[in-house]
C-alpha cells in the first residue's frame, strides 16, 4: 500500500499518509497509477452527479472543476509544455529542450489547454446529460493505463521524471491492468479506444519530441481521457 500512497500524493492533491521515498519506491508507484484514476474518476463522477440536480451543464462544470481540483492541473501542464514544444520542434534540439524546460506557458500552451478544457466540458456534458457516471467513473482509471506502456517502449527523453520510471514496470503490472481493461470494456466497449489512442500518442512523441518525459506523460493522460469521453459519448448517440 505504500505505493498507492505515493502515487495519490504524486497524482492528487488528496491527503494521503506521508511516507518515506526512495527513487526505487516512487519509480515502482507508477504500477498503481490507474487505482489512482480510479479514485480521480469517483471523485469526477460525484461531482458531476451532484451538480446535474441543478441542470447537465452544470454537472459538467462540477466535473470539470473537481478533476483540475483534485490533480491540481498536473496533467494540463504537461499539455502546455508538450505543446509548446511541438511548436518549437522545426526549429533545432537545442530550442526544443529548451521550451520543455522554461516554465513558462506560451501561446501554443495556452491554446491547447483552453482547446482541452472546452472539449471536456462538452463532453461531459453529453456523458452526464445521458446519466452515463459509471462510464465517466472509469475514463481516468483507464487513461492512467497508458504510463506503464509508454514507460516500457518508448525511451525517455531526458535524464528528468519520465526515466525514473524507466525499468519499474513489470510484464505482470501491465498484464494485469490490460486484462482489467478489457474487462471493463465489457461494460463500456467504447474504453477500447484507450488502446489506439494510446498507440498514436506513443508514436507522435517518439516521432516529434523525441522520447517519453513526464510532460509526456501528463499531455498523453490528458489527449486519452478526452479521446475516451469522446468515445463513451458516440457510444452512447449510438
Amino acid at each position: 500500500m505504500k505505493g498507492l500512497c505515493i502515487a495519490v500524493q504524486f497524482l492528487t492533491r488528496l491527503p494521503a499518509p506521508r511516507v518515506s521515498v526512495s527513487a526505487e519506491a516512487f519509480a515502482a508507484s507508477i504500477r498503481w497509477f490507474p487505482a489512482v484514476g480510479g479514485l480521480i474518476g469517483a471523485i469526477v463522477a460525484a461531482a458531476g452527479w451532484a451538480g446535474a440536480w441543478i441542470d447537465s451543464w452544470t454537472g459538467a462544470l462540477t466535473a470539470l472543476v473537481a478533476w483540475i481540483l483534485v490533480t491540481g492541473a498536473l496533467h494540463l501542464d504537461g499539455l502546455g509544455d508538450i505543446a509548446d514544444a511541438s511548436g518549437a520542434a522545426h526549429k533545432d534540439r537545442a530550442r526544443l529542450d529548451a521550451v520543455l524546460a522554461d516554465p513558462h506557458v506560451g501561446s501554443f500552451g495556452v491554446t491547447a489547454i483552453t482547446l482541452q478544457l472546452i472539449a471536456k466540458l462538452v463532453l461531459l456534458h453529453a456523458l452526464i446529460d445521458r446519466g452515463l457516471f459509471p462510464a465517466l467513473a472509469l475514463v481516468p482509471l483507464a487513461a492512467r493505463i497508458a504510463p506503464l506502456a509508454w514507460t516500457r517502449w518508448i525511451a525517455p527523453l531526458h535524464d528528468g521524471l519520465g526515466a525514473r520510471f524507466r525499468g519499474a514496470v513489470r510484464t505482470a503490472d501491465l498484464a494485469l491492468w490490460t486484462i482489467a481493461l478489457l474487462s471493463l470494456s465489457w461494460f463500456a466497449p467504447a474504453l477500447l479506444a484507450a488502446i489506439p489512442a494510446m498507440a498514436l500518442w506513443a508514436v507522435w512523441i517518439a516521432r516529434k519530441i523525441g522520447g517519453i518525459s513526464g510532460d509526456g506523460h501528463g499531455a498523453g493522460i490528458e489527449l486519452v481521457e478526452t479521446v475516451l469521453l469522446l468515445a463513451l459519448s458516440v457510444e452512447a448517440a449510438l
